[in-house]
């Protein structure tokens, strides 16, 4: 990692980053494909591949669900694929992507903070972040722990909250590889860059026109563009 691509941040500068974790901090493609096959013959679904998958899913869940199976499914088939689909996807051993530790140990050398939201259930995300080994770079680490199928949006909120960033959400940016993810971002008045190498395909994220790159190095130098140049506007307004 060059540790050159921060400069050191000042008070004026610096900015926080919310990373995703599946598909992002995560390298889990393969694994959500191989849970979700698993899980799809009891719904009488038949598998898909990684493109299928990476072009239907959305959020919230079971609206995936409803795209690959051709029907709105069930509250109890919901509950029940879940809890598959997740003790499939708990059975994985935890891949961080390449380079992602060092790009988050040269944030932190340049001043800049650094924390983690995630829908998966927060037991699982602490479990795994532990086991990643990264969780020192994280200020606050959430997530989820109420129902699953929910959208990003509300729990982005309470985090900023949480972390007493809601009223200078201009110099967060959340770092995600869904639409879902840019969606709650601008919800909250912050900035979103999302990368290709995720749980969506890189088509489907073009079409939205939010801000993209391929790798996660990329995403945190075109963020903190992005986080200046709206401080620079803030303080010519």
């Amino acid at each position: 990692m060059n540790t050159t691509l921060f400069a050191v941040a000042t008070p004026a500068t610096r900015m926080h980053v919310v990373w995703d974790w599946n598909g992002t901090v995560k390298d889990d493609l393969d694994d959500h494909v191989f849970a979700l096959n698993e899980t799809l013959p009891a719904l009488g679904g038949a598998p898909v591949d990684r493109e299928t998958y990476r072009a239907k899913h959305t959020v919230p869940i079971p609206r995936f669900y409803a795209r690959l199976l051709g029907r709105e499914i069930t509250e109890q088939e919901w509950v029940s694929s879940d809890s598959a689909f997740l003790e499939h996807l708990r059975a994985q051993p935890v891949r961080v992507r390449e380079g992602a530790a060092e790009l988050m140990a040269a944030l932190s050398e340049a001043g800049h903070t650094q924390s983690l939201l995630s829908l998966c259930p927060h037991d699982t995300l602490v479990r795994e972040v532990e086991q990643a080994d990264i969780g020192h770079f994280f200020i606050r680490t959430d997530g989820r722990t109420g129902p699953s199928g929910g959208t990003k949006a509300a729990p982005l909120t309470a985090h900023l909250e949480a972390l007493g960033l809601a009223e200078q959400a201009h110099r967060v940016l959340l770092v995600g590889d869904a639409v879902d993810d840019a969606d709650a971002a601008h919800a909250n008045g912050a900035h979103a860059v999302l990368h290709t190498g995720g749980l969506h395909h890189p088509a489907k994220l073009a079409a939205t026109g939010h801000p993209l790159t391929d790798t996660l190095a990329d995403a945190a130098v075109l963020g903190l563009r992005l986080v200046q140049g709206r401080g620079m506007q803030l303080a010519c307004a």
